[in-house]
């Protein structure tokens, strides 16, 4: 780390087959922290080697059980008390860089916890309406007063005290989705997943909610939460959280019929006992 500050800070980074993304999310926090964490659940491409060059990454490796299990465990590895987690296909904006530094070489603060914002590049641009942005999310926080909660993979952090929360200026970026065809891919994973998982917990086939909810949400992202004002863009982000809210009641009628016992798509090794 650049400078003497007065805190340390470990940086948390899950990854599966991450060789395109991993270089550029350690760039862009090497010089603001004391360690990388990073948790790879048995890639198959070059992540353990591009990840294991850098000198303050210490890498680690084992099953896949769910985001929240597995964001939990590299909090665990984590030596210092304050911590950032990122995911392989975010990188920290100059803007995020100078304002954790600046934190880290402050005063004593009360605060156990920062919110930051997030911006994702899809489709050839920044995406800054559709729910997509700011979409703040504490992401910088004390080791010992936050932890990753949520349905998976829908994760979050909670702050065991959310009185002591800031926001943090700057911008987490988010290059989410190579391409439309990467997102379809993403959305008929994670649908599968939010559907066993319900399913699990003993949510049941509504035809009702299946035919309202996708129309719902189609209104949601591209009128109420202005995604017109994305151009295009904004137009197929709605349509594919439309879709994606379909699917879930799809495979929630498959899984409640008895045609599947798990989603096809999902890993062996997700949400298995840890």
């Amino acid at each position: 780390m650049l400078g003497k500050s007065k805190r340390k800070l470990s940086v948390a980074i899950i990854t599966f087959n991450e060789e395109k993304n991993i270089q550029a999310c350690i760039d862009s926090v090497k010089n603001i922290c004391d360690e990388i964490i990073v948790l790879d659940s048995f890639s198959t491409d070059k992540t353990k080697e591009i990840a294991t060059k850098e000198t303050l990454v210490r890498f680690y490796e084992g099953p896949f059980h769910g985001h929240v299990e597995q964001k939990n465990k590299a909090i665990g590895y984590c030596s210092n008390e304050w911590i950032l987690s990122l995911d392989a296909d975010e990188r920290a904006d100059d803007v995020l860089q100078k304002s954790i530094l600046e934190f880290l070489e402050s005063e004593t603060e009360e605060v156990d916890g920062f919110q930051i914002a997030r911006l994702t590049f899809h489709l050839g641009r920044w995406i800054y309406h559709s729910g997509w942005y700011p979409q703040r999310r504490y992401r910088l926080f004390r080791k010992e007063k936050a932890v990753w909660v949520g349905e998976n993979p829908h994760d979050f952090i909670e702050l065991k005290d959310p009185k002591k929360g800031k926001i943090l200026k700057g911008d987490i970026l988010h290059y989410s989705f190579a391409d439309f065809s990467h997102q379809i891919t993403t959305i008929n994973q994670f649908s599968s997943i939010v559907a066993n998982t319900r399913y699990a917990k003993g949510h049941s086939f509504s035809l009702l909610k299946s035919i309202l909810k996708p129309i719902g949400k189609f209104i949601e992202i591209y009128l109420m939460k202005r995604g017109f004002l994305d151009g295009v863009p904004g137009l197929y982000i709605a349509l594919a959280s439309s879709f994606s809210t379909f699917l879930k009641y799809a495979k929630i009628y498959e899984l409640d019929k008895k045609y599947i016992e798990r989603p096809s798509n999902i890993r062996k090794d997700y949400g298995t006992k840890k």
